[in-house]
């Protein structure tokens, strides 16, 4: 009798096996993709004309999900060509990817005609809409495709950052357009001032809406910055520059739409993240490794706060008023990311 594990293995080593040139140009069409998205999203906020569905920035963006898709329907056309059939034309870690395609598609049409219908959104209700709850949730199983291909194969443990790259690009992709659709709760998007400003209030008041704004803002954008470092953590034993990758991208489209009003903020997230990397290469946590792992889990969150406050009090020359809020902030964020990999991993593997 077979186990699940085995019955698996047999399935996917029937189907061919996305080689690194395939998933690249993937997760690079990916970026295209992602970008038209970062771009309608700024326009959504910050254009009050915009008033019809055929912008330059949706041609930028269906323009990417067209390459995406032709390209992953390519990959399968090719497979077919050398006489594989059904299922098995289909790379391991494409299947969702396909199913993904016509979903997108249809959501797009459906987007044409709420706009048609209903109008054109404006501010937070552009991320509430329901056909662009459906076209975010396809497009990153569309994404993420090169991180399940690298994910599924079990003779990659500790690749180098090269090996890493698309599957890396991909999860930073996602955790981008995830924060996008929590921008009304992102901490990245505060310049150093309202940083300041914000935990600056006079505590016999009872504090001030800003403040509760950003406290739990904190929570939200440490949970999805976290999240997928320790996913992938329980996976590989991830290369030097990893962490860094993944604040690059998800800080350069977050100033990107915040109109590079954030600059200091994201520096302060890039110097994070090299200090994750850091703590990664010196803790190398794991499953198996559970006392590192939960270690690392809350000393990369703890480091990405102090280094938050950090970098807006060197930005404004002043630190703010209430020192329990910028100086506990990293602590709780240190429990979370403790919280989050308790969850995660809640035993030692045996």
């Amino acid at each position: 009798m077979k186990t699940g594990r085995e019955r698996e293995d047999l399935a996917t080593s029937r189907r061919p096996r996305a080689d690194y040139r395939t998933d690249l140009v993937t997760v690079l069409l990916g970026t295209w993709f992602s970008i038209g998205l970062f771009l309608d999203a700024w326009a959504h906020s910050n254009v009050p004309e915009l008033e019809s569905f055929f912008t330059p920035w949706h041609a930028v963006f269906y323009s990417g999900f067209a390459a995406t898709g032709a390209w992953i329907l390519w990959v399968l056309w090719r497979n077919h060509q050398q006489g594989l059939r059904g299922l098995d034309a289909v790379p391991v870690g494409y299947g969702p990817a396909v199913l993904a395609l016509p979903v997108f598609a249809a959501a797009g049409v459906g987007d044409y005609l709420w706009h048609t219908f209903i109008g054109i959104e404006q501010g937070i209700d552009i991320l509430f809409s329901p056909t662009h709850l459906v076209l975010i949730t396809s497009m990153i199983v569309i994404l993420t495709t090169p991180l399940r291909t690298l994910w599924s194969d079990r003779a990659v443990v500790a690749p180098t950052l090269r090996r890493f790259l698309p599957a890396g690009l991909a999860l930073a992709f996602a955790t981008s357009l995830v924060l996008l659709f929590a921008s009304f709760a992102d901490a990245s998007g505060y310049t150093g001032a309202q940083v300041i400003k914000a935990f600056t209030f006079d505590k016999g008041a009872g504090g001030s809406g800003r403040a509760s704004d950003l406290a739990s803002s904190i929570l939200v954008t440490n949970i999805v910055m976290i999240m997928p470092l320790l996913l992938v953590t329980r996976r590989f034993r991830l290369p030097f520059g990893v962490a860094t990758l993944l604040a690059v991208v998800v800080m350069g489209l977050s100033t990107a739409t915040a109109a590079y009003t954030n600059l200091s903020t994201a520096i302060g997230f890039i110097v994070s993240g090299v200090l994750i990397d850091v703590l990664l290469r010196k803790l190398d946590p794991s499953e198996d490794r559970l006392k590192q792992y939960r270690v690392f889990a809350a000393a990369a969150s703890f480091v990405t706060w102090a280094v938050y406050f950090a970098s807006a009090i060197i930005d404004q020359g002043t630190t703010p008023s209430v020192t329990e809020m910028w100086t506990g902030a990293p602590v709780m964020a240190a429990l979370h990311g403790l919280l989050m990999a308790v969850l995660l991993v809640p035993t030692a593997r045996r």
